[in-house]
């Protein structure tokens, strides 16, 4: 195993108030069992109804970051990081075959008979009855996704940076997705290993933008 891998994860708190968005990264790969650590911690993600509409992609081919750089304004911290996680997220996934997840959480004891029947029908109701926020909602479930993921690289020693420059139909050629109009791109996350630290730019004070009950009224 590579020695940078092993440290201790750190807790919750500590990655929330450590981390930073990274645009430089070392060279160094991402073990295939860290990274597949990062994987089940992202997927570990709550969704509305555990439907889990959230598509991740693991572009790690050069030649794949290379265009998917190109799809980004040429930005370089694709190319620089081992890998780059492409969170997408199906409009319609609420409203196709929803039995694996339903029959997974029967399994486990998570959902009832009762919970399992419901599920069925009011799942898909609600989905359709989203019409145009279909997408919306799938993006937000994407984004929970995405956010687990970057608290998970920092606790186990990696960085990552949000990327929200991008074109969305040059993203979706570059991942296979052209013709798959439910398809939507929520985020571009690259991980790797850190070339440099970046300090903490600072919060404004919570009276700003944190109130109760009413905006207006500061916390």
């Amino acid at each position: 195993m590579n020695p940078i891998t092993q440290i201790k994860p750190l807790d919750v708190p500590n990655a929330i108030l450590q981390r930073r968005s990274i645009k430089t990264f070392k060279p160094e790969p991402i073990s295939a069992e860290l990274l597949k650590q990062l994987v089940e911690l992202t997927v570990a993600a709550p969704s509305s109804y555990n439907v889990q509409s959230w598509r991740i992609i693991l572009v790690q081919d050069e030649a794949q970051k290379a265009a998917l750089s190109v799809a980004s304004w040429n930005q370089k911290q694709i190319i620089e990081a081992p890998c780059t996680f492409v969170f997408a997220a199906d409009a319609m996934a609420g409203e196709k075959d929803l039995t694996p997840i339903l029959e997974q959480g029967l399994a486990t004891g998570a959902f009832s008979e009762g919970t399992v029947n419901y599920f069925k029908t009011a799942v898909p109701q609600f989905q359709a009855a989203l019409g145009d926020k279909r997408r919306e909602y799938a993006i937000k479930d994407a984004m929970i996704a995405a956010t687990h993921m970057v608290l998970a690289a920092e606790s186990l020693g990696l960085s990552t940076c949000f990327m929200n420059g991008w074109m969305e139909d040059k993203v979706k050629e570059v991942i296979g997705a052209s013709e798959d109009p439910d398809l939507a791109i929520a985020i571009l996350v690259p991980v790797g290993y850190a070339a440099e630290p970046r300090k903490n730019p600072g919060r404004l004070p919570t009276s700003s933008n944190v109130f109760v009950d009413r905006v207006g009224n500061p916390y």
